[in-house]
């Protein structure tokens, strides 16, 4: 494979959510790619992400996705497939955006020729400022593995070590770094802004 895109896309913001995010940072601070592999947070930038799309010539992505099964599953979709899973259900704005992604690709002549989505059942969204529940966190090795595996059929070989790029999140929003440093729920409300939620919720 010339170029290999391996996206995270997510808001690491909402609890599960961010466990696409979260494995692409594990990717990068474990091992060394060459340099026609990229490592990105697309985070939720949709349409944005258009020409990183262009450029590749396969592509893995790491997502929360509701397939349906128990909270915590693990579940891969492969070529042209994916587009049909990440729009199962409008769990979040980040899923639409990339399934359009996918569909303007394909439109335009340019979209990867090989695709993963490596998914994982979330079990909580709706915990604005919280972390990955114990249940996904535990994913992110297994999904990592899945990724190494189907890398390795296309000829990549990743060293152990580190990947420095420009694609990640600042390092302030790093996993460790957050949820080390959000505020306990008595402290901080989970479910969105407390001033505009109607009282008693």
């Amino acid at each position: 494979m010339a170029n290999i895109l391996i996206l995270g896309i997510g808001n690491v913001l909402w609890a599960d959510e961010g466990f696409g995010v979260r494995c692409v940072e594990t990717l990068a601070d474990r091992y060394a790619f060459p340099a026609n592999v990229r490592l990105l947070d697309g985070g939720t930038q949709g349409l944005y992400l258009l020409p990183f799309m262009e450029e590749a010539d396969a592509l893995i992505v790491f997502d929360a996705v509701d397939y349906g099964l128990p909270p915590g599953t693990l579940k891969r979709v492969e070529n042209d497939g994916v587009p049909a899973f990440m729009g199962a259900k409008k769990m979040s704005l980040h899923q639409t955006g990339f399934q359009d992604v996918i569909a303007t690709a394909q439109l335009m002549g340019y979209c990867p020729a090989q695709m993963l989505l490596i998914g994982c059942q979330p079990v909580e969204l709706e915990d604005y400022g919280g972390g990955l529940r114990p249940a996904v966190a535990a994913q992110i090795d297994p999904a990592i593995a899945v990724a190494l595996e189907k890398l390795a059929e296309w000829g990549i070989q990743p060293r152990p070590g580190r990947t420095l790029c420009d694609g990640l999140a600042d390092s302030s929003i790093r996993r460790d770094a957050y949820e080390q440093g959000r505020p306990s729920e008595v402290d901080a409300c989970r479910i969105g802004d407390a001033r505009f939620l109607p009282e008693g919720v």
